[in-house]
């Protein structure tokens, strides 16, 4: 039997920016409960978490880590996550693991770009959240200012629940304490403004503390506590420094008592159903008697163990030896071996319980964001995707020596598997094999473990942009496509109209030929014709999307009538209808922060303008940096980290997120065209 209920479990995610001690923080949490002897820090590269030699040697988490810990009678599973946003894709991930959401704040730097971003994503995953102030020892603060700023962004139910005391040395609990000293802001007003904002959430209890004015028991507490933190009317604010111990054990306190069990957290998103089709929302009981349901939300290639999947159990009692299903796979697995993770290291168990994390080893067909279970009754149920950002940043790769190609594909494909905000495209027009990302640190941090870890060596250059090209009216046409050489001939004919759609509603065929003028054994074969011209685009080569295309009429002959013939008048007559159809080449825009030097501000915006780019907004960081929010064409952004580094002495940086396609101004289009030559001869 396990150790431990599922009511005695908690499941905490550490996000926030970058810098703002998540690590050390998980450093101080395991130290302080007795799960490690000492703790170890970032400078000398001995974290439980970040163990990899490329975190060590960067100094920053690259992707996520599991570890627990037992506290107070609980089990906590705890995930540290990056916080960079180049490796947000593993924080967000994260997410869908855990019932808690913990959002690290840096005392000296304030709210920060991945602080909103968290904050966001953990409240559209309907998360309990808290905040988590660190380094209260660092000089020169001002905590006021920033539990101000807190409440200005986040909204007025970001509450206090601790207080720093002694100039940050130790801090003081409110909820249970209404008197006691503080560096800033009364025990007393911060303990009654909490009891004011709970009792609020339960009306018999409410009608009982303004009757008698008397506090409600903390066990009265409880409930009306945690309804709040999963309404969101809740986000406690908590203070602490993970490099003196400051906090610590009153954190470690609030996670044991008021964090949520897997019962009393939002439950699961859960639906049953296939993706495009109709679905029912499903809801998974955290039940240990029940059918299984996990779901895996990360998976790591591990040279020696293989593909590891790590999953959060979510009903049921996954057992050493069971037989489980992936997805709507009919065949079984068996649960040869059953882990817990501690950072790097696995240590077998016998089960897991609802509310677990675990992971299971070499099952090859253990992918990101599968579900497994044990019985075949829940082959269509998944978990509703979490949001991830789109990949812009892109790099065209090739290997250094011959025949390395197929090792080249393998490794990138382990790679993507991993990470699921990398992504690998190839092009066959253009022969390149590109690997995309969310920023330019991302795809270094990719290249460098193909040469160190699997000593891979490639070239890289810039991408081709990826335009679109789509249609702006509609229009009609047809094609005949006759030969003869002898024999028998080919011949097919196909009228058609094309229409634009919305943007982002893709590509549609419609058969609508009616007293057979061309039998439908060979309406297969238009379809693919047209979907090769808008592969192989008709104004500057790009893919056209957005488009539906119509067959209402046609020929064909009782002997040459082919296949072949078909095909080519469908790519043909499709060709003819979009160049008349008005169409234009689209452009991908994206949304850019940059943060800079506030001196660096009119350099920098006058830069962007240049490059056709729109600023929307300013915004200041503190410690004279700023925020320069704006949407720029990504097609103008291959030099820009230079660019960047020059005008700001190496002190700014940005981060980009695919925003919309946009038509390229049409200078930029007739050369584009005048570039491109359509080869549409017959096949």
């Amino acid at each position: 039997m396990s150790k431990y209920a599922t009511e005695a479990i908690r499941s905490i995610a550490l996000v926030g920016h970058g810098a703002s001690g998540k690590t050390s923080l998980t450093e101080a949490l395991l130290h302080a409960t007795g799960a490690i002897p000492a703790k170890g820090s970032i400078e000398k590269g001995n974290t439980v978490c970040d163990y990899d030699p490329q975190e060590r040697e960067s100094g920053h988490s690259l992707s996520s880590a599991v570890v627990n810990f037992a506290c107070e009678n609980t089990h906590v599973h705890l995930i540290d996550t990056p916080g960079y946003p180049d490796f947000s894709g593993q924080a967000i991930a994260a997410l869908a693991g855990v019932d808690t959401a913990l959002i690290v704040i840096n005392a000296q730097t304030g709210i920060e770009l991945m602080t909103e971003r968290m904050m966001r994503y953990a409240s559209e995953r309907k998360l309990c959240r808290m905040i988590v102030i660190n380094k209260i020892d660092a000089e020169n603060l001002d905590l006021p200012g920033l539990v101000a700023d807190i409440r200005q962004r986040f909204g007025k139910q970001c509450m206090i629940l601790d207080l720093p005391a002694h100039e940050g040395a130790d801090v003081v609990e409110v909820l249970e304490h209404d008197a006691g000293d503080a560096d800033f802001e009364s025990v007393a007003a911060a303990h009654r403004a909490l009891i004011d904002q709970i009792v609020e959430e339960d009306e018999d209890l409410l009608a009982q503390y303004l009757d008698d004015g008397a506090d409600p028991s903390p066990a009265a507490l409880h409930a009306p506590f945690e309804k709040a933190l999963r309404e969101g009317h809740l986000i406690p604010i908590l203070f602490t420094s993970a490099k003196t111990g400051a906090g610590i054990n009153a954190l470690l306190h609030v996670l044991a008592t008021l964090a949520p069990n897997p019962a009393e957290g939002n439950p699961p998103p859960f639906y049953k159903g296939e993706p495009g089709g109709a679905t029912e929302a499903f809801a998974a009981v955290p039940d240990a008697a029940r059918h299984v349901l996990a779901h895996v939300f990360k998976v790591v290639v591990d040279p020696y163990m293989g593909k590891i999947g790590i999953f959060r159990v979510h009903q049921g009692t996954v057992k050493k030896d069971m037989q489980l299903f992936v997805g709507d796979g009919k065949r079984p697995f068996k649960v040869a071996h059953l882990y817990q993770l501690q950072g790097k290291d696995t240590v077998e168990v016998d089960e897991l319980v609802p509310g677990d994390i675990g992971a299971i080893a070499k099952v090859d067909e253990i992918e990101f964001d599968c579900v497994l279970h044990d019985s075949h009754d829940e082959d269509h149920i998944h978990l509703v995707p979490l949001d991830f950002p789109q990949p812009m940043a892109g790099l065209a790769v090739e290997t250094k020596k011959k025949g390395d190609e197929q090792r080249l594909f393998d490794i990138l494909g382990k790679l993507a598997m991993e990470d699921p905000t990398f992504v690998v495209e190839r092009h066959p027009t253009s022969n390149e094999t590109v690997i995309r990302g969310l920023g330019e640190i991302h795809l270094k941090s990719k290249l460098a473990k193909m040469a160190g870890q699997y000593k891979l060596e490639v070239d890289t250059k810039p991408p081709r942009i990826p335009y679109r090209e789509t249609i702006t009216t509609n229009a009609e046409a047809m094609y005949r496509h006759k030969k003869q050489s002898g024999g028998a001939g080919q011949f097919g004919e196909v009228h058609l109209r094309i229409e634009p759609r919305g943007r982002g509603e893709g590509f549609e065929f419609v058969d609508a030929v009616k007293g057979g003028v061309i039998p439908g054994v060979f309406m297969p074969a238009v379809e693919k014709g047209v979907r090769q011209a808008l592969e192989g685009g008709v104004v500057a080569g790009y893919e056209v999307e957005d488009v539906k295309v119509t067959v209402f009429d046609g020929k064909t002959h009782p002997v040459d009538g082919k296949e072949v013939a078909f095909t080519i008048a469908g790519r043909k007559a499709v060709i003819e209808a979009i160049r008349g159809a008005k169409p234009i080449v689209l452009e991908p825009i994206v949304s850019i922060e940059i943060v800079v030097p506030e001196a660096a501000i009119g350099d920098l915006t006058g830069d962007l303008a240049g490059r056709r780019g729109h600023i929307t907004g300013t915004d200041g960081r503190g410690h004279g940096m700023a925020a320069i929010v704006g949407e720029v064409p990504l097609a103008e952004l291959n030099d820009y980290q230079s660019r960047l580094k020059s005008l700001t002495g190496g002190r700014g940086s940005y981060t980009i997120e695919f925003a919309r396609y946009a038509a390229v101004p049409p200078q930029i289009q007739q050369q584009m065209a005048s570039k491109f030559q359509l080869h549409d001869e017959d096949e």
